[in-house]
This record gives structure tokens, sequence and C-alpha cells, in this order.
């Protein structure tokens, strides 16, 4: 017991510990944002008709301005995750991004993102969805080349719940109280030139 106690009060007095997770979690996040801001931007007048559309979208007022407000807080933010620059500020827009995704788009799904038939968050319809999936690979193995189709992976359906905008937003959350952290970071170099605090490890 002595040695965990020991190890836990190295990890608790580390900065390299409270500085690493920081970096791991923005570089883990910069490729979520870019690539849906560029997948926005690369489709802009689709993604504005999406934004706006009562039957089949978000249904949103004003989406030509939502549409540039999400896109640009995306690809802005994964610019300032790689840089770690204004990085608690720019955890405020990035957050409210997934919060409007999570009401508008994944609550109505649940939480998985992915269907499952059996587990806490199963539900009726993850359940429904599992047993689609089972006729799909029925048919597939019947008419089609069911082990080149799966080479890479297996088939799933996607439930398109609030799994992964929620976990984003835990990381966002996590982030805005932590800083940036030292590593390659502006925010750390600033800080470090206007108040001192030392890189070293």
């Amino acid at each position: 017991m002595k040695p965990l106690i020991a190890a836990q009060d190295l990890l608790d007095r580390s900065r390299v510990a409270q500085d690493l997770a920081p970096l791991l979690m923005r570089l883990y996040l910069a490729p979520v944002f870019w690539m849906a801001g560029m997948q926005k931007a690369m489709n802009f007048p689709d993604t504005v008709q999406w934004f706006g559309d009562m039957m089949y979208g978000l249904g949103l007022p004003f989406p030509g301005l939502m549409a540039f407000l999400a896109t640009a807080t995306e690809l802005v933010g994964a610019v300032a995750l790689v840089l770690g620059l204004g990085l608690r500020w720019m955890c405020i827009p990035l957050m409210v991004t997934m919060l409007v995704a999570i009401f508008t788009v994944h609550l109505p799904h649940g939480w998985l993102a992915i269907a499952e038939g059996a587990g806490p968050f199963a539900t009726e319809r993850t359940m429904l969805a599992v047993e689609r999936l089972a006729e799909a690979k029925d048919i597939l193995r019947e008419h089609g080349d069911y082990e080149h189709l799966t080479e890479y992976g297996p088939l799933v359906i996607l439930n398109n719940g609030i799994e992964f905008a929620a976990t984003y937003f835990v990381m966002l959350l996590s982030l805005f109280f932590t800083g940036a952290g030292r590593y390659v970071s502006v925010d750390g170099w600033l800080r470090h030139r206007i108040h001192g605090d030392s890189l070293r490890v």
C-alpha cells in the first residue's frame, strides 16, 4: 500500500503529469474539430441548408450566420488546440457548439453512438437497430462478398447518440479549468514571459 501512496504523492507533485494530460487532450481534440469544420466549409451551401431546414435539418434561425459561426469556431478552435493559444477562452465557444449538437441532433437518440442490443445504455431503438443489422448481414452473406465487405472491420449501425459530443464537451471543460499546459503551448510560453513561471520539467 505504501508504494501506491508514494506513487500517488509523486504524481500529485509532478508538473510533468499535470501538463502532459492537457497536451494529449489538445492533440486528440484538434483533428476532431478540424475535420468537422473542414467538412462544413467544403460543403458550406449544404451546411447552411441543413442548419435551417425545419423538416430534415436543425431548423435553426439565421442558418447562414449559425453555419458560419459553427464552422469558424471549429476551425479556429482546432488551431487554438494545436498551438495552446487562448485555449481557456476558446474552449467556451467549442463547448457551446457541443451543447448545440447534443440538444439539437443527438439527444433524441440516447447515449450510444453505435447501436448496441444490450448494456445499460441500450434502448428499444438500438435493440431494433441490432435486429436490422442482423438482417442486413444475412442478406450480404447470401448475395454479396461478406468477407470482403467486412475485411477492415465489422458492420455496425450508427445510433448517433450523445456519446461522442458529451465526451468532447467533458474534455473541453477539463481544458477550460487546467489550461493548455506548458508543453507546445503559446499560453504557457506567454505565462513564462509575463510571470516568470518555470518551463522546466
